[in-house]
């Protein structure tokens, strides 16, 4: 059967109709991926910035304190035969420098701590120190147990040259 020219046009409409209708779709379509894709990413680097930003707050808010240095003077400015301070709180970590002062010699050896007398022997110094300005440093490890640490200056203990040391 043979197509009229009326029928043929209308026929071709339709096609060119049905033609316009799919493109329309398809670019739709392809238009909806593309936000859809665009908008991924953007999610994407939210959710990772958030989660960068938490990370970072978190590791600087709980950094460690940094551990400080004291000074022990050995012999007092005045003369007398005691640690200056006698009492000093420090912190896991810390380190105490027993400087010789006045009236040497002096040293300073641990008797009682926490943890007993493994680390005492550890913390103590046996060598004497003449000099005004000589030192050593006395390290308290980062897991040292918190309490009270009495120590004493060998050739002064008679004299009542003690000191205590608190590990809070």
């Amino acid at each position: 059967m043979r197509q009229t020219e009326p029928e043929l046009e209308i026929s071709n409409l339709s096609g060119v109709y049905l033609q316009d209708k799919i493109l329309k779709k398809v670019k739709n379509s392809s238009e909806e991926n593309m936000q859809f894709t665009a908008k991924l990413p953007k999610n994407l680097a939210l959710v990772l910035s958030t989660v960068l930003l938490v990370a970072v707050s978190f590791f600087l808010s709980v950094a460690p304190a940094a551990a400080e240095t004291y000074t022990v003077k050995m012999g007092a400015d005045n003369g007398l035969l005691k640690f200056v301070p006698e009492t000093l709180t420090i912190h896991p970590g810390d380190t105490v420098d027993f400087v010789m002062n006045k009236l040497g010699p002096h040293n300073a050896i641990f008797d009682k701590t926490p943890a007993g007398g493994e680390l005492a022997a550890k913390l103590s110094q046996d060598k004497l120190l003449f000099s005004p300005g000589q030192d050593y440093k006395v390290a308290f490890p980062a897991d040292a147990p918190k309490g009270e640490y009495t120590y004493y200056c060998q050739p002064h203990r008679g004299a009542g040259m003690v000191g205590k040391i608190i590990v809070d």
